[in-house]
């Protein structure tokens, strides 16, 4: 087992090592995922956030040892440089990679955050649906990512946490392993909210503040961000009905 731990946790190193290496019979779940799991565990009264990543198929067990950066690391490095900019994202403490002569699972661990909801409660099933000063605030926290040349790449309903304050929201990045750093056109800007709502009205919203926060012609931020979101969905259900097809096929 490879791996880093923050120095602000080279006390703790020992314990974390061993429940990284104890994951799969210790520890809460938090979230199970087709792809990732999530476990919580308590090391001196703080709760910490494990989450492994599934074992990589045979081209990329070696693409992860000897050429690419695992997930794992790009999280806790990812983090780190969010927290760099002024960007919220729970506590990075450490990753592990489980390295032989082929690659095979990687850990990433943070301190666990308590939140009040996520983006998801701002499209459905919740008293937060359509909360205009939520997506507003939104969009400008996207807006200050875009502004420091941060692209989140996964910026989807279940990757933004929400904490509310008295007279204010943060906001923090999670399932970070796929960003970008660096200036973004317009198209590409406007692309980075198609993964969120669908609602022709809160995209209404969001564009009208992101608009706001940038200066730009509030039209053509809507327009624009519509029409991606719109194309997105298109490709997402077109290739919904070609998995169904497939599934009948083998059946």
């Amino acid at each position: 087992m490879k791996y880093h731990i923050a120095p602000t946790y080279q006390d703790k190193a020992d314990r974390i090592l061993d429940i990284v290496t104890h994951f799969e019979s210790r520890g809460k779940k938090f979230d199970e995922r087709d792809r990732n799991s999530l476990k919580l565990f308590e090391v001196d009264g703080e709760t910490i956030n494990v989450k492994s990543f599934k074992i990589p198929n045979l081209i990329n067990k070696i693409a992860y040892r000897y050429f690419r950066t695992s997930k794992a690391r790009r999280s806790y490095e990812y983090a780190n440089r969010l927290l760099e900019n002024d960007v919220l994202t729970p506590q990075p403490i450490g990753y592990f990679e489980e390295r032989g002569l082929f690659f095979g699972r990687s850990y990433y661990v943070s301190k666990h955050l308590s939140y009040d909801l996520t983006y998801r409660e701002l499209i459905r099933d919740s008293e937060y649906v359509g909360d205009v000063k939520l997506l507003s605030a939104f969009a400008k926290f996207t807006h200050s990512l875009h502004k420091k040349k941060i692209h989140f790449l996964d910026h989807s309903p279940g990757n933004t946490l929400i904490t509310i304050k008295e007279d204010a929201y943060d906001f923090y990045l999670v399932d970070l392993n796929r960003m970008e750093f660096g200036p973004m056109d317009f198209k590409t800007r406007m692309s980075n909210f198609r993964r969120l709502s669908a609602i022709k009205s809160h995209v209404q919203i969001m564009a009208d503040a992101y608009a706001n926060a940038s200066g730009e012609d509030a039209t053509l931020v809507f327009e624009t961000m519509w029409q991606e979101i719109q194309d997105f969905q298109k490709r997402f259900h077109r290739k919904k009905r070609l998995k169904k097809k497939l599934k009948f096929w083998k059946r």
